[in-house]
């Protein structure tokens, strides 16, 4: 005979209880004096997928304004895609930096 805690009725309760959407988070390039233009706008296009124009526009934020976003995405591939832009950017000699937060 199965054992059971309490009723189905308590089961489904605390099945629908655990079950949330995923907390957002943004990607930030932060801007520095020495990483080019032009490799801003290729991690753009590489590592984010955007394009060109999309990639020019947040270069310019990020020029202008000292940080641009750059997507909003689960944990997860947010920390990968930071860790991805650091190892390019360390890679080719660039200060480049990029942060997480809390969208």
């Amino acid at each position: 005979m199965p054992f059971f805690w309490g009723n189905e009725t308590d089961l489904l309760q605390k099945q629908e209880e655990k079950l949330q959407e995923p907390e957002d988070f943004r990607v930030i390039l932060l801007n520095d004096h020495y990483t080019t233009m032009d490799f801003v706008v290729d991690i753009l296009i590489q590592i984010f997928h955007k394009s060109e124009d999309d990639a020019n526009r947040i270069m310019m934020d990020v020029h202008r304004k000292g940080r641009g976003i750059v997507g909003v995405y689960s944990w997860d591939v947010a920390q990968t895609k930071m860790d991805q832009v650091h190892t390019l950017a360390r890679q080719n000699d660039f200060p480049l930096r990029c942060i997480v937060e809390k969208a």
